[in-house]
């Protein structure tokens, strides 16, 4: 358990024998890297490395250390830098990207810009000779060379031109350049490419090799043994007699918190819905709140505030504003109830690793913040009200492995992700009333054709966005000045890279002819075909 101020975070650790560290230069692919571990069954934590000191390392006691990319150079001297004596632990190290310059440099390498060869996007690495960490992993051989090739991700303007003495080439780039150096004999190994992003295709086994078979992990990160955990240190933690508040929004994460709460400490919580006139049709007022009340019987009080967070939203137009004002709105609102609740002394929150980490919480100062999320941090100013975020440092998947694992119903469980901000986020520009309305029809359309032609179960979200432009229009030989309606579907694994899903040409003809003919107030609709990255899912 981590305390910090009045906040209570769960760390959950009870499986985490055998652990990988993550040292953070500053990747936006850090916590990607730290989920493919886990789906490995190995623990993994990250530290940024203005933190990792030699003494906390040690204490964390890892099996083996990974050492993230990110966005700084070595050439300028604007590298992080991390201690010389990391690299005599004795402990066997990955260096990816950045990681693997910083190494060759630390080491007595030497590392040169690459202007005019610099690589963003897919590359092919042919690899030189057999060695521990690629042995029998390539994706196919070429016929002119013979050498194995194995198509990777890379994304930098720098590279090694020197390796340390005792470290042998294996692979190199199209451009004969290094892309991957192995010292056998001291266990440090580097990668110029990124394995944990989908677009290398041998990258989880290169991990798992690593991860496995160097430095000799075992599986001992289960999902079953993850939940467990988690219900006792909740029941620890809130002790015998202590009441909860649980900030409700009928989502996945919060759902799965609150039944957490219930198998660790009962009936003592209150769940807290608040209807901000920012939701879809249908969200928690019927599906997942006859499913709590029918199953769990919760206290779930609801509380319609649709003309508070209009009212406050009047005149705003930028998305981080929008979020902040919302959380201020639910802070003053949780705040009212707990003032009427003398006896609660928690408050808890659906909070998962995404929220941190696009909120620019997460453990890197040289993060960039993507957007900030009103359940993370946003209450921690309460009076005598200790924050309790049991499931802050698991991944989405993890949150839904673990609400199977509890009984719950796989469409609840594999629903869509909404944001909290709800759809103030989804209208672009200023929210009205009427822009809400106008998108939670489309939505709603939308969602019953995507169920209607058996897409919804192969999507990984989908939905619609309130563009407030006005585009002309044909409707009844009248010229029509109306609004623009984007949809957007996205596959993903991860959701930290996702690709727009191709549907058919027919399939968008009739979510279209529909939303321009039942919407009131809707000329055009458009797709969107951006994939994540450069392009976020959600559109602000």
């Amino acid at each position: 358990m981590i305390t910090s101020n009045n906040k209570i975070i769960i760390n959950n650790n009870c499986c985490d024998t055998y652990r990988i560290l993550v040292i953070d230069f500053g990747s936006q692919y850090t916590q990607l890297l730290l989920r493919r571990i886990r789906e490995l069954g190995v623990y993994s934590e990250t530290y940024s490395f203005w933190n990792a000191d030699i003494s906390k390392i040690s204490n964390f006691n890892p099996n083996g250390i990974i050492l993230s990319g990110g966005p700084h150079s070595i050439v300028n001297n604007s590298y992080p830098n991390i201690p010389n004596a990391l690299f005599t632990l004795g402990i066997p190290i990955l260096g990816i990207c950045l990681g693997m310059q910083i190494m060759a440099y630390k080491l007595g390498g030497t590392v040169k810009n690459i202007v005019l060869q610099r690589e963003f996007g897919c590359s092919e690495i042919m690899l030189l000779s057999d060695n521990v960490l690629i042995k029998d992993i390539y994706d196919y051989i070429d016929d002119d060379t013979g050498y194995p090739i194995i198509d990777v991700w890379m994304s930098h303007g720098d590279v090694v031109t020197v390796v340390p003495d005792g470290f042998n080439i294996v692979g190199v780039n199209k451009n004969q350049q290094v892309a991957i150096m192995i010292n056998e004999d001291k266990n440090l190994y580097g990668i110029q490419f990124h394995p944990e992003v989908t677009h290398t295709k041998k990258g989880k086994n290169i991990l798992e090799r690593f991860i496995k078979e160097i430095c000799c992990c075992v599986s001992s990160w289960q999902i079953n043994n993850i939940t467990k955990d988690i219900i006792n240190k909740i029941s620890i933690t809130v002790g015998k007699t202590d009441q909860v508040l649980l900030a409700f929004s009928g989502g996945v994460d919060s759902l799965v918190t609150a039944i957490l709460l219930h198998h660790a400490i009962g009936r003592r919580f209150i769940c807290i819905f608040i209807d901000n006139g920012l939701l879809l049709d249908n969200s928690i007022s019927n599906r997942v709140y006859d499913f709590c009340i029918k199953h769990y019987n919760f206290n779930i009080i609801r509380i319609s505030a649709e003309k508070r967070f209009l009212d406050a939203l009047i005149g705003i137009t930028n998305p981080e504003e929008k979020r902040k004002i919302i959380g201020r709105v639910f802070t003053e609102i949780f705040s009212e109830q707990i003032s009427n609740l003398v006896s609660i002394k928690w408050l808890a929150q659906g909070t998962i690793y995404s929220d941190v980490i696009e909120s620019g919480m997460s453990f890197s100062v040289f993060k960039n913040v993507i957007k900030s999320h009103h359940n993370v941090g946003g209450f921690t100013g309460i009076k005598n009200i200790h924050l309790l975020e049991p499931i802050k440092y698991l991944f989405k998947d993890e949150v839904r492995n673990i609400g199977l694992n509890l009984g719950l119903p796989y469409d609840i469980v594999y629903s869509y992700p909404f944001p909290g901000p709800g759809l103030a986020v989804r209208i672009l520009g200023e929210v009205k009333k009427e822009y809400c309305e106008i998108l939670r029809k489309a939505d709603s359309i939308f969602f019953e054709e995507l169920h209607r032609h058996d897409w919804y179960k192969k999507v990984s979200q989908a939905f619609a966005v309130f563009l407030p432009v006005y585009s002309v229009g044909i409707q009844g030989d009248q010229r029509k000045y109306k609004w623009v309606i984007v949809l957007r579907a996205v596959e993903t694994t991860d959701f930290m890279t996702a690709n727009w899903v191709q549907f058919s040409y027919d399939f968008l003809c009739i979510v279209s002819n529909r939303i321009v003919n039942e919407v009131e107030g809707v000329s055009r609709v458009v797709y969107d075909i951006s994939s994540k990255p450069p392009a976020t899912i959600e559109w602000e």
